[in-house]
């Protein structure tokens, strides 16, 4: 049997990116849930299932750091990140992530949040794209998170300055400890 390159590129080409989540992938993910073809509240309950030490994470002692308003968005937030992953990968592929992990990588991330030596927001956010592969969840969550966000009743709402950066570190973390080898 004689190979050529292309026998092994579509092996090759799935490894080198597997892990990498496109603007595409996130985007039909948002758009299954504001067309409602996947049902939100059964989505929520598949992920706090299949991963319930970051569900746990996600929901645990939030107290006085998020209004109302700002958890319900974290959790559409990580939901998007999960599902966005979960289809890049393929359901079912992706393994139980445990607290150790979570609590790792979020240690992780502060220390390279206070790390920056930027006063503006998004500027302390560029040391995180310069050591991430996962650029497009990154720009996601920081898009979301700066620009103006709807409440479950569709009301417009802007995340506090308080919230911002626990908000951004959390779901830096969700994104890690989905997409680690």
């Amino acid at each position: 049997m004689k190979l050529s390159h292309t026998t092994f590129a579509p092996t090759l080409f799935t490894l080198h990116f597997y892990h990498m989540i496109t603007e595409a992938t996130i985007d039909k993910v948002l758009e299954k849930f504001e067309s409602q073809a996947v049902d939100y509240e059964e989505a929520v309950r598949a992920f706090a299932n299949r991963q319930p030490a970051i569900f746990s994470y996600l929901i645990g002692d939030n107290e006085g750091t998020f209004s109302q308003d700002e958890e319900d968005f974290l959790l559409y937030l990580a939901l998007t990140i999960y599902t966005a992953v979960e289809d890049a990968k393929g359901e079912g592929e992706l393994e139980g992530v445990g607290e150790e992990d979570i609590t790792e990588a979020e240690e992780a991330n502060w220390s390279l949040m206070e790390s920056s030596k930027a006063t503006d927001f998004q500027k302390r956010l560029d040391i995180f794209y310069e050591t991430s592969p996962e650029e497009e969840l990154m720009a996601f969550v920081e898009d979301a998170i700066t620009g103006e966000a709807k409440n479950e009743e569709g009301e417009a709402f802007t995340l506090t300055p308080e919230g911002r950066e626990p908000m951004f570190v959390m779901l830096k973390t969700v994104i890690d400890v989905l997409t680690r080898e």
